[in-house]
């Protein structure tokens, strides 16, 4: 077996070994390493195989590569790249390094870019792409399949085929390639189309609709149309689940009390990593301080019985997972288009009844807790036990129904005030339910124990 020479660059040897892995090998490596590093490989491999890479939406580094690359080779890149991909670049590009790129690109690549960046992020127009095959209604399948040999390499897919109006151009059908290619050669090609109209979408439509769509009608591809009905281009099935995935990562980073990631955990720096926490963290701190505010005001009602005090982790933090999960549910559920604004009232229905058993589940066997304790000695709630054991399970009861219902209405809330229900993060429900949860329990006790302990 040949030796490489010792002097052998390591970059070249690298360049070499990416070229004979999938693409997708070459991405996860690629973002293992510093930016100059992975600039250096890319601006190193054919062209051919460089596009590919940076038409990968899990190479979170493709803005960097490219800020980094000579203009010229970069600009190159650019104009091979999808149109939807080279978008996303240029959206994370300073307005001065986007104007200089667009300037180097052909006048046809360059105008395509420009109609896909004046839609706003996160919407249909935002994610498709403008390389699609359309063909006139007039033409055979025999004339289609054709075309598509010509110009399938130029378009992102070719599992759709548009059908335009020959002088309106409004899209008519939808033709899929498995029918085109079952379909006679000399048959009129809306012959091969489906019976029903077009699934299509509008370009300002938000990219979560637009995921619906394909799972609700099993798409590759979605055509999206202007008010003409003509075809500004289409968002592929790819697309739609990069969208997915990010819509989805930032409901979670939401839900746990961080402000949305828009790179990659190691590629966020101290300081952004520390503006993206800090807020909520604050935040909570602030409503936190609430809750001392509670205590302070039951203070008299906790020095003459002390046994209280027991029981407020218990009780706090019952209240905050059954907030916890009642949020988590419903969030989970308007994202995904199972529950609508309207359907308020019958989450209250449900999640009332299943707050009150769950808390009932809790309370018994707190209850029951407490008088294990008292019997076998290991510890002495006081001659006044009982009281005190209906009063934690009477609480638990109160506390763990407020906070299904809270956390189960505050998503709809969030919505109602278009804003992102995942913005009802488990801390900030959980903080919520700490301070109510207080003023219940202190209000049950002055109930069940006044006369006794209070």
């Amino acid at each position: 077996m040949e030796n490489k020479p010792a002097d052998l660059n390591p970059a070249v040897m690298l360049t070499e070994d990416l070229l004979l892995h999938h693409v997708a090998d070459n991405v996860e490596l690629l973002n293992t390493l510093p930016e100059e590093e992975a600039a250096e490989l890319v601006g190193r491999l054919p062209a051919e195989r460089a596009v590919e890479i940076l038409d990968q939406p899990e190479f979170a580094m493709a803005p960097d590569i490219i800020r980094l690359l000579a203009p010229a080779q970069a600009a190159a890149l650019l104009a091979a790249m999808s149109a939807d991909r080279a978008v996303d670049v240029f959206h994370h590009l300073e307005a001065s390094e986007r104007a200089g790129l667009l300037d180097r690109l052909d006048p046809e690549t360059r105008a395509s870019i420009e109609r896909l960046l004046v839609y706003p992020p996160n919407t249909a127009g935002s994610i498709m792409t403008t390389e699609f095959v359309s063909v006139p209604s007039t033409w055979t399948v025999g004339q289609t399949l054709q075309y598509i040999r010509e110009v399938e390499r130029s378009r992102e897919t070719i599992y759709a085929i548009y059908v335009l109006d020959p002088q309106s151009k409004r899209l008519l059908q939808a033709v899929p390639l498995r029918r085109l290619i079952t379909a006679q050669s000399d048959a009129p090609i809306l012959s091969a189309a489906r019976p029903y109209a077009p699934i299509m979408t509008t370009p300002l439509t938000d990219r979560e609709e637009v995921a619906r769509l394909f799972r609700k009608y099993d798409l590759l591809a979605v055509p999206v149309v202007d008010t003409a009905g003509r075809v500004l281009g289409i968002v592929t099935v790819d697309d739609a689940i990069d969208a997915m995935l990010e819509e989805s990562t930032e409901d979670v980073q939401k839900f746990g009390g961080v402000a949305a990631l828009e790179r990659p955990y190691m590629q966020i720096g101290f300081a952004q990593m520390l503006g993206k926490r800090a807020g909520w963290l604050c935040i909570l701190f602030v409503s936190e301080m609430l809750t001392a505010s509670a205590m302070q005001h039951f203070e008299s009602e906790l020095e003459k019985a002390l046994v209280l005090t027991l029981f407020i982790p218990l009780i706090m933090s019952s209240g905050g997972n059954s907030g916890s999960q009642a949020t988590s549910l419903l969030i989970r559920s308007l994202a995904l288009g199972e529950l609508q604004l309207r359907d308020w009232w019958r989450v209250v229905l449900r999640e009332l009844p299943t707050g009150m058993v769950l808390g009932s589940i809790l309370g018994a066997i707190g209850l029951l807790r407490i008088g294990l304790w008292q019997t076998f000695g290991l510890y002495d709630y006081g001659e006044h036990w009982v009281l005190v054991g209906f009063t934690v399970a009477a609480t638990l009861i109160g506390i763990v129904t407020f906070g299904s219902l809270s956390g189960s209405m505050l998503p709809f809330a969030l919505q109602r005030l278009r804003l992102d229900p995942a913005s009802a993060s488990a801390p900030f429900v959980a903080t919520l339910v700490d301070v109510t949860g207080l003023v219940i329990y202190f209000s049950v006790a002055t109930i069940i124990l006044r006369g006794t302990l209070l």
